[in-house]
């Protein structure tokens, strides 16, 4: 019997638990729908890197992917009923999106009769099954990681030996709007696929894993992995990584990093709202700025556009721009800027994020802005104020990361990068002045912050 293998966040052959169980019933026949819905509202970056991947991954599959345009609960029971298939095998999701999704689709495939299995999912330990000894889900990262250590996880799947592909003309019209997606891709991409997702990950652990717990807050060293591209799309599975990250500070490090991914899925899994509301209601009623106000809204357009005046700043916004993603350290400061500085609510920024970052999952990226902006999993983070200026000078302290992505700065020698300000030629070619004075803004942010717990007291 041919089963349907419908591909989401799993674009890759290797340690496909879900491959596995489609191939033990007969023929496989690999899916992937192009939802209208989530293909317009991705943003070009990402579109395009999806777009890629779905190319390479049809060679991977032997030429035999599918790819349908359209409402996956239209789409797999037409399909299905076309194949005769009785089975449609999937990794399990748990995204709010997802998972409701997914309902509609088990619904209409069981009004014709047929199966829906889950088996697997994108993470090394799924969404809600790491829980303290009361049975209740973790709020607070430390113990989620030691748990998640202890809970352990599966070795890496193998292929199926006996793997039978059951092959189905494509839909023709939604490989030219991949092919065009790709071809238009608005940054440059990193290769795409399964070689040179597992040829990324092998240069990162022979040449720089052992150093990272050091170096990883570089960005000038560019010491980070870059696999979360393909980790978002399931091109690689963090359980492949973790079988082969080895031991030592770094590749500790490393596992702690991917425990954070895991970590962030698990908080949304169990708070759905969380993807676009305060998780923590401590900050109800701050006060953030008014976007209708002319000179707000200018401002997190210079934010958006890395033209604050700021240094770090300004470059981590404009490798965003220009790559579709940014180093981890100065997503955190670029995020404090605006959450802080500017004392715009996080989903503004989280929004503006997922439309660029190739690598954007709705988990990672939205709890991530939570930690920086004070609602989210940390005890007590909103004191946590990162200074732009001194930021720069200890992570990046030749100004080799600003030099990169501000040629208006190219001029200014060393860590002069990060204080144009200071120097006579700091503005000689264009570099803007400052929309703001930090010191005077942490200030501000402070006063908002106490104005909220004074409220509370008296309440």
């Amino acid at each position: 019997m041919t089963s349907i293998l419908w591909l989401r966040r799993d674009l890759r052959r290797r340690d496909l638990p879900a491959l596995h169980a489609a191939a033990s019933a007969g023929p496989v026949l690999p899916l992937f729908v192009i939802d209208p819905q989530l293909w317009s509202s991705g943003g070009a970056a990402r579109r395009a890197w999806l777009a890629a991947t779905l190319l390479a991954l049809r060679e991977s599959y032997d030429g035999a992917l599918c790819l349908r345009h359209g409402d996956p609960a239209v789409v797999l029971p037409e399909l299905a009923g076309k194949v005769g298939s009785q089975l449609v095998q999937v990794s399990r999701e748990t995204t709010p999106a997802g998972v409701a999704r997914d309902r509609r689709v088990r619904k209409a495939l069981a009004n014709k009769g047929i199966e829906w299995a889950e088996t697997g999912s994108p993470y090394a330990v799924g969404p809600g099954l790491v829980r303290n000894r009361a049975g209740d889900p973790y709020r607070v990262f430390t113990p989620f990681a030691r748990s998640w250590r202890d809970h352990g996880w599966p070795r890496p799947a193998a292929e199926p030996a006996d793997l039978r592909w059951a092959r189905v003309e494509s839909d023709e019209e939604a490989w030219r709007l991949v092919e065009s997606a790709a071809a238009a891709a608005p940054t440059a991409l990193p290769l795409a696929g399964e070689e040179a997702a597992w040829q990324r990950w092998r240069r990162f652990r022979d040449e720089d894993l052992a150093d990272y717990a050091d170096l990883r807050d570089r960005p000038d060293l560019d010491r980070s992995s870059r696999l979360s591209p393909y980790l978002k799309l399931g091109v690689l599975h963090p359980r492949s990584l973790l079988a082969e990250a080895g031991a030592g500070p770094g590749a500790d490090r490393f596992v702690t990093e991917l425990a954070w991914r895991e970590f962030y899925a698990d908080v949304l899994h169990h708070h759905p709202g969380s993807a676009w509301h305060d998780l923590r209601a401590e900050l109800a009623g701050l006060a953030y700025a008014d976007l209708a106000d002319p000179q707000v809204a200018q401002r997190v357009d210079a934010w958006r556009c890395g033209r604050t005046g700021y240094p770090l700043v300004d470059a981590g916004m404009r490798q965003l721009l220009t790559e579709g993603w940014m180093h981890n350290r100065v997503r955190m400061v670029t995020a404090s800027f605006l959450t802080k500085d500017l004392h715009v609510w996080w989903p503004v920024g989280a929004r503006h994020f997922l439309d660029h970052l190739i690598d954007g999952d709705v988990a990672s990226n939205g709890h991530g802005w939570q930690w920086v902006a004070g609602t989210g999993t940390d005890a007590a983070p909103y004191f946590r104020i990162f200074n732009p200026v001194t930021q720069g000078q200890r992570m990046d302290p030749d100004g080799a990361y600003v030099r990169r992505y501000l040629p208006e700065l190219a001029h200014l020698p060393g860590s002069a990068a990060h204080e144009p300000w200071l120097h006579p030629q700091g503005y000689a070619h264009g570099y803007p002045r400052r929309i703001i004075d930090h010191a005077e803004e942490r200030r501000e942010a402070l006063a908002r912050l106490e104005a909220v717990r004074r409220r509370r007291a008296g309440a």
